[in-house]
C-alpha cells in the first residue's frame, strides 16, 4: 500500500485539563494515484492528521508509512499546499516556484521546471509578476505549481480553496482535476465542504469528533465531470450530510450538558 495509517492517535497537553485526545485508532490505506478527501466537522483532527503525514507533527500512538517507510520528519517526497498560499512577496512568481529547487538543480533546470508547471496552472504570462499583484486564486495556483515542481510522491492539500469565493473555487476545482489527471500524483485533500469532496475525490473519508475517528469511507465511482444535479451526486451528498449532522448534534449535546452542569 502506498500510504498507510496504523492505529494512529494524537494527544495534546492541556495545562488546565491535562491531556486532550484529538483522535485515536486511525486506520486507513491509500493507493498510489488516488485522490482522497478527509471530510469532517471542525475539531475532528483533519488538519492535524495531514500535518503528521507531512512530518510537521508527531503521532502519540501508531505510525504512518509511505511506501513502507515510517514517516518521522518532513521530506521532499511530500508536497504541501496550505489554505493561505504562503508565498514570498519579495520574489516574483517564477522565483517562488524555483526557490525550493535551487539546492538540487541548476538555475536553468529549475526555471525550465517552474515554467512547465506554471504553464500547467495557466500562469505562464504572469511568471515575472510579484505575488502581491495576483488574486487569491492565482496565488494558490502558484503554490500548487511550486509543490508540483518538487516532484513529490504525495501532494497534501489543507483546505487550499477555503478562503476563495465560490466562482473561483469552481474554476480551481476543474484545474486541479486536470493537473491530477496529467501528473497522476496521489492527493490527500482536507476540506469542510461536502460538495467539494464529491466533485474532486475518488474516495471520501468522513471523520467524526470528540475524539476524532473515521466513521465512513465512501468510494466515489461517479464519472467526471460531476454535476451537482446528478442523482448519484445528490444521493451521496445526503448520505454524507446525515453522518455529519449526527456528529455535530453529539457535540452540541455534549456542550449543552457541560454548560448545564457548570451552572449548578
Amino acid at each position: 500500500m502506498f500510504l498507510e495509517f496504523d492505529q494512529v492517535g494524537k494527544k495534546f497537553k492541556d495545562k488546565e485539563n491535562g491531556e486532550f485526545e484529538v483522535f485515536s485508532d486511525i486506520n486507513l490505506s491509500i493507493e498510489r494515484k488516488e485522490f482522497v478527501s478527509l471530510l469532517g466537522p471542525s475539531g475532528c483532527g483533519k488538519s492535524t492528521l495531514l500535518s503528521m503525514v507531512a512530518g510537521l507533527e508527531k503521532s502519540t500512538a501508531g505510525a504512518i508509512s509511505l511506501e513502507g517507510e515510517k514517516i518521522k520528519k518532513a521530506g521532499p517526497d511530500r508536497g504541501m499546499v496550505f489554505q493561505q498560499a504562503s508565498l514570498f512577496p519579495w520574489l516574483n512568481v517564477r522565483d517562488n516556484v524555483t526557490f525550493p529547487l535551487k539546492s538540487t538543480m541548476s538555475k536553468k533546470e529549475a526555471e525550465e521546471r517552474a515554467d512547465h508547471f506554471l504553464k500547467m496552472v495557466h500562469l505562464s504570462r504572469f511568471k515575472k509578476h510579484y505575488t502581491y499583484e495576483l488574486s487569491g486564486g492565482m496565488q494558490q495556483r502558484v503554490a500548487i505549481a511550486r509543490a508540483l515542481a518538487m516532484d513529490p510522491k504525495l501532494l497534501l492539500m489543507d483546505e487550499p480553496f477555503g478562503a476563495l469565493d465560490e466562482q473561483t473555487r469552481h474554476i480551481l476545482h476543474d484545474e486541479l482535476i486536470k493537473v491530477w489527471e496529467e501528473t497522476q500524483k496521489t492527493i490527500l485533500f482536507v476540506t469542510h465542504s461536502i460538495q467539494e469532496a464529491i466533485k474532486l475525490s475518488d474516495r471520501i473519508v468522513v471523520m467524526g469528533t470528540r475524539p476524532g475517528r473515521i466513521i465512513a469511507d465512501f468510494k466515489v465511482d461517479i464519472p467526471r465531470p460531476r454535476s451537482r444535479t446528478d442523482a448519484r451526486v445528490v444521493e451521496l451528498e445526503e448520505q454524507v450530510m446525515d453522518l455529519l449532522k449526527d456528529e455535530i448534534n453529539k457535540v452540541l449535546k455534549e456542550e449543552l450538558e457541560n454548560e448545564v452542569e457548570y451552572t449548578y
